[in-house]
């Protein structure tokens, strides 16, 4: 079993900027929001890339981003157009709270008149918080700072052997890790030295098996020398999640439209569409219990239940369908929302679950 322990640093590891860089200029990344060598940052793409890949991989940003970028090229397109807009282009990418916030953030650009380039003015915008003010400070605009993400928490704690486990650990990291920009070479080239620092924790220092032979600092390496570089960071074992069951309704008109909702503003899933259903609970739901609670009194249909797992728990859904017969008369109480079309709705993950349990023609219809 890995002992857990602190490591007392006894001479601050000094690894050399001028070897990550130099790797860097071989092995950089290609993304789409990356300026090329020579050409200066833009602080649009930059920050609208940072928001993206808060807590989201690369691989699931990159088809977002250029397709925020294809509808909004600058950021005061951005600022003009409507949420519900902005949310349907989000839809699919998850924490929905960023969306109202990068469209809060376009909106107080454009009133400042582009992005402010200090940290303290950076932080006083919406949805940005330390991290994310230091990678677009360091990035865009050259200052001299260390942001801090997953990847170069891995790093530092590999390279100073800090064995204390995580999140607890996390100040000791950040304290760690400013040292890193120490030298005159990392100082020269605060942007690329950033961007190095992530790929060399995406793509050499990974969380698992990492290519330490290639590594441009292994020989600072406190980790592998101490022969624990792969087992770091450690980290507290977390707790299970907690589960919650509940029951949503597919209704159909004869117009190809359905039945949706959108949700209050604030909140999980926030100014999201929905399909209608149950309050979200610890206990499953009961047919009679589910049904009590439809839209109409319809002929519905069981299709499945869905598996979504949140940040703070897990959830399952059961899907009911059905069509509403032209001749029903009982109108829907507006508090199940109203008829419109899935083209134009933002739907969150879980709801593209649901409706991804749709019949390909529905056989739900009451005769």
């Amino acid at each position: 079993m890995f002992e857990m322990r602190s490591f007392v640093i006894s001479a601050p590891v000094t690894p050399d900027a001028s070897a990550l860089l130099r790797w860097y200029d071989t092995h950089r990344r290609v993304l789409p929001w990356r300026s090329l060598p020579g050409q200066r940052p833009d602080p649009y793409a930059v920050w609208l890339s940072e928001i993206m890949l808060q807590q989201t991989t690369v691989r699931a940003v990159i088809s977002y981003y250029e397709r925020f970028l294809s509808h909004y090229p600058t950021v005061q397109d951005l600022a003009a157009a409507p949420l519900e807009d902005v949310l349907h282009l989000w839809a699919g990418l998850g924490y929905y709270a960023r969306a109202r916030n990068l469209h809060a953030c376009a909106r107080r650009v454009t009133e400042m008149g582009g992005f402010p380039q200090t940290l303290a003015e950076l932080l006083t915008l919406p949805g940005i918080g330390a991290y994310t003010a230091r990678a677009i400070a360091a990035i865009a605009f050259g200052v001299p700072v260390v942001p801090v993400d997953g990847n170069v928490e891995r790093v530092t704690a590999r390279l100073y052997s800090i064995e204390d486990p995580l999140p607890a650990s996390r100040p000791l990291l950040a304290k760690h890790a400013a040292r890193l920009n120490t030298d005159q070479e990392a100082q020269d080239r605060p942007s690329d030295f950033a961007q190095a620092l992530f790929d060399l924790g995406a793509t050499i220092c990974t969380p698992r098996n990492p290519s330490c032979l290639t590594c441009p600092w292994q020989k600072k390496c406190m980790g592998l020398k101490n022969g624990v570089a792969a087992n770091l960071p450690l980290k507290t074992p977390k707790q299970a999640k907690p589960v919650r069951y509940g029951v949503h309704f597919l209704l159909h008109d004869h117009n190809q439209n359905i039945l949706l909702r959108t949700r209050p503003p604030k909140g999980l899933l926030g100014g999201m569409d929905e399909i209608p259903g149950t309050e979200w609970r610890s206990e499953r739901w009961s047919p009679a219990e589910a049904l009590a609670a439809a839209p109409a009194l319809v002929n519905w249909v069981a299709r499945g239940e869905i598996k979504h797992v949140f940040t703070h728990f897990t959830l399952y859904l059961m899907v009911y369908e059905a069509t509403l017969p032209a001749n029903h008369n009982a109108g829907i109480d507006p508090s199940f929302g109203a008829f419109r079309t899935t083209k134009r709705a933002a739907l969150p993950g879980v709801m593209q679950k649901c409706l991804s349990l749709a019949a390909p023609e529905t056989d739900a219809e009451t005769p």
